[in-house]
């Protein structure tokens, strides 16, 4: 296999009839996905997907990908391609129309819905192009086909892109399962006639690539979801994804069948539960759904609530029901299902959401004690499956971790295609297509990009570790009034400490030490404020480490006096 290179350096012009593909998220990392390709002067991007924050990026929303290098060839791009509705494949869309409005976005008709409610929230009007599994459209140089893929969202879609370089297959998000909900498969009859006609470059779904046998249908979980509204004595809580509408459909029919009514809570579930509702992918009773004032005056064994916030994230539902910052008090008796998966990286604030529901009387269902989920990627029985009825001539694992990448590569050179054909790449490698080999030929910046509030970009990881560095060690805050002749302090400093374990005489070991940086810096000539700073922090600084093994962050503040 293709290992990748560290050293590498700003990728050279691409060969005239060749095609580049450039992961600028999604490799390395569960979310963020967003690949382009180019060929012929133009540029195709298929998704663009956020990441979300882990503990150690405090203050962040979510995590973009670097738009760098197309920035100055926004003009060039001709499409972007949407698999399907999830955050991590769509969340980025309204951030890249900020900078060029009028990109047509292609996608199925419920991802479409979903792109479009979201896009409206941010004042953007997108020009859309509505396919479905089967259809052939053209973008400049690329020649699209669309493939049906089964996924825990409806109305997945797979990719063939066919260019003058050779033909591409990208699953997007994908398993197989044989008995779906909407009865929609993976078409391996398409998969197979690409492989017939010859795929150049297969890009494949690496998620579950370490999970041996093949990934559980969405049917098997009814009867652990029919146990818990059977068995539940008063309130049922679900917290799902928001665009999970298999699952959501799942638990509507069991409330149904068990007498209860359901509200959805949180905006994102209300919204797009709404859409799935009117296009017909969400099959509602009617007088099922009511309104969160109807569901309180009811009986707590006749109610259903469906959330977001299965993730653990601190500003979702459940996150503030469980910290009883939340208008729905969690009480004794109540069964809280938590119908989703465990996303690497949010398993601490997870089971953090799962103790504090437990402590207020909570009997929390979740997929470590029940058989409430399953995946919505396919396992390694179904990839070798893929490579076996494509039998690609090169291979890109995308959408995975490293270890996910690596061990679809190695499945890949399994079924026989040969090592020096199987690519793994890492964000931002170019990985050109040229006269049928792939090969990496260089890198562009592909860092993660922070949104902060309203700020896109402006957050660094600087920023980030001084915010650890508030969080873990502290700030300790030095006001030294200075006499600008002399170089002493006129007065003893003031010391302001947050965070930091301090009394009363913490600080009095400290003056001495600010008095003797004071006294060097006036015998070496030096009595700008900033160096004086400079000189009180480090005083500062040492001293805290020295005596408490902490470095807190100082903020010195000179005054003259």
């Amino acid at each position: 296999m293709s290992r990748t290179h560290r050293e590498l350096r700003t990728p050279p012009p691409l060969p005239d009839g060749g095609l580049r593909v450039i992961a600028l998220g999604g490799l390395g990392e569960i979310g963020r996905n967003m690949t382009v390709f180019e060929h012929a002067g133009k540029l195709l991007v298929v998704d663009i997907g956020v990441l979300f924050p882990e503990e150690h990026q405090p203050g962040v929303d979510v995590i973009l990908p670097d738009f760098t290098a197309i920035r100055d060839r926004l003009d060039d791009v001709v499409a972007i391609v949407l698999t399907h509705g999830h955050e991590d494949h769509i969340g980025g869309v309204p951030y890249l129309l900020r900078e060029r409005a009028d990109i047509p976005l292609v996608g199925s008709k419920l991802t479409l819905a979903f792109i479009e409610a979201k896009l409206k929230e941010h004042k953007i009007r997108p020009e859309t192009v509505e396919v479905s599994e089967g259809d052939l459209v053209d973008f400049g140089p690329f020649g699209l086909e669309f493939l049906a893929v089964n996924h825990s969202i409806p109305d997945a879609l797979a990719v063939a892109i066919r260019t003058a370089a050779g033909l591409v297959l990208h699953t997007g998000d994908f398993k197989m399962d044989q008995f779906p909900l909407d009865r929609r498969i993976t078409d391996l009859r398409g998969f197979a006639r690409l492989g017939e006609e010859g795929v150049d470059l297969f890009l494949t779904d690496s998620t579950n690539a370490e999970v041996p046998g093949f990934t559980t249908s969405e049917g098997e979980l009814v009867p652990a979801i029919e146990k818990v509204f059977r068995t539940a004595p008063r309130r049922v809580i679900v917290s799902s994804f928001a665009s999970h509408v298999h699952r959501i459909q799942q638990v509507l029919d069991q409330a149904h069948a068990h007498g209860r009514k359901v509200a959805f809570v949180g905006r994102s579930m209300v919204r797009n539960m709404g859409i799935a509702r009117e296009l017909g992918y969400l099959t509602v009773p009617d007088g099922l759904v009511v309104d969160m004032k109807v569901l309180e005056k009811l009986p707590a064994d006749q109610v259903c609530l469906i959330c977001t916030g299965s993730q653990g994230e601190p500003m979702a539902a459940l996150a503030r029901m469980a910290n009883r910052d939340h208008v729905i008090r969690i009480s004794e008796g109540d069964t809280v299902l938590l119908a989703s998966s465990l996303v690497p990286g949010n398993e601490n604030a997870i089971y953090r959401v799962i103790n504090e529901l437990t402590r207020w009387g909570a009997n929390v269902v979740h997929k470590g004690n029940a058989k409430v989920h399953v995946s919505g990627h396919a396992s390694a029985g179904e990839l070798v499956y893929c490579y076996n009825i494509v039998k690609p001539r090169n291979v890109m694992p995308v959408h995975g971790e490293w270890r996910h990448l690596k061990a679809n590569g190695e499945l890949a050179v399994r079924t026989g295609v040969h090592p020096k054909g199987v690519v793994l790449a890492e964000d931002g490698f170019a990985v050109d297509l040229v006269d049928g080999r792939v090969r990496i030929s260089g890198k562009v910046p592909a860092g993660n990009v922070y949104v902060d509030g309203e700020t896109v970009g402006g957050a660094t990881e600087a920023h980030l570790k001084d915010r650890r560095n508030l969080a873990e060690e502290g700030v300790i805050t030095v006001v030294a009034i200075v006499d600008a002749d002399t170089g002493t302090l006129a007065e003893p400093p003031d010391f302001l400490a947050r965070g930091f374990v301090h009394d009363e005489t913490t600080f009095d070991a400290v003056v001495p030490l600010v008095e003797k940086a004071l006294a060097r810096a006036a015998e070496e000539g030096v009595g700008g404020a900033v160096q004086l700073e400079q000189l009180i922090s480090r005083a500062v600084g040492q001293w805290a480490h020295r005596t408490y093994r902490r470095s807190p962050m100082i903020i010195p503040i000179v005054i003259d006096a």
